[in-house]
Order: C-alpha cells, then sequence, then structure tokens
C-alpha cells in the first residue's frame, strides 16, 4: 500500500540513510510475511474514494480536517461515509473529512493539548511517533511545524486509515506511517531530535528495554516525550497485573510516577520531570458510531468507576519528558 519513494529522498536528508538502505526490503517482508487476511478489502475502500479539490487544510485545530469549495451532495457524503465505516474500528481522531466528522473511540485532541504547551517547539525537527495508530498527532506535530514525521504502527488496518487521510489532505506534508514496530528500526539510529511514545511502554514486557531502544533513536540532547499509565504511590512500587487489565491482555507493568522517573533516569536520560498526571475519563475514551466495540465504561467496575473490572486501580495516564 506504500511508495516509499518520497520519503526515502526525505530520510536521507534528514540523517536517516542507514534505515533508508533497510527500509524497501522491511517493507516487502511486511506484505510477504505478515500481510492482514482485510488487506485486500482496504486497499479496495482506498480505490473507491474520489479525488475532491482542496480549499484548506488545518492541522492545528482538534479536528485534523480537510474542506473543498462547496459541501458534499448527500450521495457523495453517504457513498464516501459508507466507504471509510469499513475502515472501522477508527481509534485516533477527531477528523473532519469535507464536512464528515469521524467521531472516533479517543479524543487524541485531548492528550496533545496536555502535553503541546511543555514539548520542545517541533519547528523543523526531525520526528518519530512510535506506536502512533492511524497518525492523529503525527499530523498534529505536522500543523506544529515538524520538518518530517515518521509514523511507526505494526496495525495494518492503521496503515489503511492513515492512506485515507493522506488521500484528502494531498501528498504535500511530510508525514508518514510505516506498518513496523521498534524493533524493525535499525539500532543506534540517533537521527532524531524529538521522539514520542505514547500508550507504548505499559504493553512491553521489559520497560527498560523500551527505554534503551528510545534513547538510540534520539540524537544527543533530542527530546523524548513519553505518555504511559501510572498508579498512584511511592517511588519503587509499580502494578503488575496478574491477568487482564482493563480487559487488556498485555499489559505488564503500571508504574507510580516517580517510579517511571527513576527508570528513565536509570536509562541515562536528563531532565527528566512528569508534566502531567489525568485520569481518564469516559468523555476521553468512550464508543462511538465510528468504534462500536466496547471502551472505557466497559472495562470499570460499575459499582465503583474508581477501579476496573478487574479491581485494579481505574487508568490514569502520565506525560514525562526527558533529554537523551
Amino acid at each position: 500500500m506504500i511508495d516509499p519513494g518520497p520519503l526515502l529522498e526525505q530520510m536521507r536528508r534528514h540523517g536517516l540513510e542507514p534505515w533508508a538502505e533497510q527500509l524497501p526490503g522491511q517493507l516487502a517482508r511486511v506484505e510477504q510475511e505478515r500481510a492482514h487476511g482485510d488487506l485486500d478489502r482496504w486497499r479496495s475502500v482506498l480505490d473507491a474514494l474520489p479525488q475532491l479539490p482542496v480549499t484548506g487544510v488545518d492541522l492545528g485545530g482538534s479536528q485534523v480536517s480537510v474542506a473543498g469549495p462547496r459541501p458534499l451532495e448527500s450521495e457523495q457524503r453517504e457513498k464516501i461515509t459508507a466507504l471509510l465505516q469499513q475502515l472501522h474500528p477508527w481509534r485516533k481522531g477527531p477528523y473532519q473529512l469535507h464536512g464528515i466528522h469521524i467521531d472516533t473511540e479517543w479524543r487524541s485532541d485531548w492528550k496533545w493539548d496536555r502535553l503541546a504547551p511543555h514539548i520542545a517547539p517541533l519547528a523543523g525537527r526531525t520526528v518519530l511517533d512510535i506506536g502512533c495508530g492511524n497518525g492523529y498527532h503525527a499530523w498534529r506535530m505536522a500543523g506544529a511545524g515538524a520538518g518530517l514525521v515518521i509514523g511507526i504502527d505494526p496495525t495494518q488496518l492503521f496503515l489503511a486509515q492513515f492512506l485515507v487521510l493522506r488521500h484528502f489532505l494531498g501528498e504535500r506534508w511530510p508525514v508518514h506511517l510505516l506498518p513496523l514496530g521498534i524493533e524493525d528500526l535499525p539500532p543506534d539510529l540517533r537521527a532524531f531530535d524529538t521522539t514520542f511514545s505514547m500508550g507504548v511502554l505499559y504493553h512491553r514486557r521489559s520497560p527498560i528495554d523500551h527505554l534503551l531502544e528510545l534513547k538510540s533513536t534520539l540524537k544527543p540532547g533530542g527530546e523524548l516525550v513519553l505518555e504511559t499509565l501510572v498508579i498512584e504511590g511511592k517511588e519503587g512500587e509499580a502494578l503488575l497485573p496478574k491477568g487482564r487489565y482493563a480487559k487488556m491482555r498485555n499489559v505488564w507493568f503500571i508504574p507510580t510516577p516517580d517510579t517511571l522517573v527513576g527508570w528513565v533516569k536509570r536509562c541515562g536520560f536528563n531532565r527528566v520531570r512528569v508534566v502531567d498526571v489525568t485520569p481518564t475519563s469516559t468523555r476521553e475514551q468512550r464508543s462511538t458510531d465510528w468504534m462500536r466495540f466496547e471502551s472505557l465504561a466497559d472495562y470499570l467496575d460499575p459499582d465503583d468507576p474508581g477501579r476496573t473490572i478487574e479491581g485494579y486501580p481505574a487508568p490514569r495516564r502520565a506525560i514525562l519528558l526527558a533529554n537523551g
């Protein structure tokens, strides 16, 4: 689904030659060895999308949006909506595509609003977004002036959703999504000015190894933006769920904020600081017409929303910044 040519040129200009050399082979292996069974159906959705004139793109508002010279006619609007619904579930957003509001499960703009005042200005920076989902935050990074944004996420449905956005927003934006995981990156790249890892750490069996991987992506002095689940408590404490956490199977370690700071410092980062801790609400994560499966309200104890259905503390998320 990806033509890597334009990205390869940009990677070489941004000090990513070692990865650029490997990338075509990586994408070919994904196509051959990891292709999702619905890939052909998703491609057919992309092929059926009409080309529409664009008079405005907004990457700076809460909704990543694109508009044309006039509203869509009802028949065309219904056709495009039906096509986009074939890429259900839409997790990250929101988006506004020629008047079609994609009301995603997450109000991802709320997270952006919490972190944006604290991070180093992104103007001209080379940015890596790990576990980027369908790329909502990557578009916001471009809206903040980033020179190149590369998002990685192995979930191929998210890639299809991203390509929908690229179809409507146009090719001129320096935003790319690759169906890869962090383990696919060449070691010791040390090429990014800013690396984001949001909603990933608690899914890693070894959080320390993940933090060291993140450090290896950054130029000296580059900034890490880390967002993850935390619990209340003292330094040195962390929750290791016995089974599922909020119905998620692959949650390994949820530290306290002070424990998280200690982990990050131990991995050699400096200027480590937690800039936000916010409980996740059922207004920020919820079921919608664009994500019709269970969501946060179904993961909490109906008699005590301060606990998960398994009896653990309900989700709260911290944003931590550090420099490599």
